[in-house]
């Protein structure tokens, strides 16, 4: 005959204790602090053609330049050669960005969808990320609040195919001087002074084409 006393053990033996309540909490992004951190993050009298307080070469700052007839107005073009970001505008023009990519393997050259932007996003490290680098992840796996040191920045580009989130992101940085190096786990990073500029230009249903990188193109005789 079974007693209380069993049903209480197999019971206990069948689930863990109960989940602390912090615990369920998702990591969250404070509207209200909003324009004051795009203030934190910008410098004093800012000018995207000449202000460099992060110290990359000037070559990275933001200029206007001529873009081919045949890409889409709209659409986002990252070189991952040159580590450049290009917006290209309905006048033939381009707004060029300097850009950190991934490192390593980690970067996905293809073409994908911009389905979602997002203003100073929360972040969670994929169950990849933490186990490839638990030390660095593992801390962080139940997500990081939005905000000036959150990894994603002040803005992000979320990259799909079709349906499919890649997890994929065009963001701000919170190490700017990686720009121009190959840093990330598979994102494109931008300094986010430049992101926030951008953000408000790139319309979600656009088109992002990230280009081979240097290692990954082979030299033609």
């Amino acid at each position: 005959m079974l007693t209380r006393r069993h049903f209480v053990i197999s019971t206990a033996a069948l689930f863990s204790a109960p989940i602390p309540q912090a615990a369920l909490a998702a990591p969250t992004s404070n509207r209200s602090k909003w324009d004051a951190w795009d203030a934190q993050v910008t410098p004093a009298n800012y000018d995207p053609a000449t202000s460099n307080p992060w110290g990359f070469h000037p070559r990275f700052l933001p200029q206007l330049v001529q873009a081919n007839d045949s890409l889409t107005p709209g659409d986002v073009h990252v070189d991952a050669v040159a580590r450049y970001l290009y917006h290209i505008r309905n006048d033939g023009t381009a707004m060029r960005y300097g850009v950190a990519i991934a490192r390593g393997n980690l970067y996905e050259p293809g073409t994908y969808l911009i389905k979602r932007k997002t203003h100073w996003p929360t972040w969670t490290p994929t169950p990849a990320m933490i186990e490839r680098d638990p030390a660095t992840y593992g801390p962080v796996a139940d997500g990081v609040d939005g905000g000036p040191t959150n990894p994603l920045g002040s803005r992000a580009l979320y990259l799909y195919v079709g349906n499919r989130d890649t997890y994929l992101r065009i963001h701000g940085t919170p190490s700017p001087k990686s720009i121009g190096g190959r840093a990330s786990s598979g994102c494109v990073r931008m300094v986010m002074a430049h992101i926030n500029g951008l953000y408000d230009q790139v319309s979600t249903g656009s088109s992002a084409i990230l280009y081979p990188p240097e290692d990954r193109i082979t030299a033609k005789s």
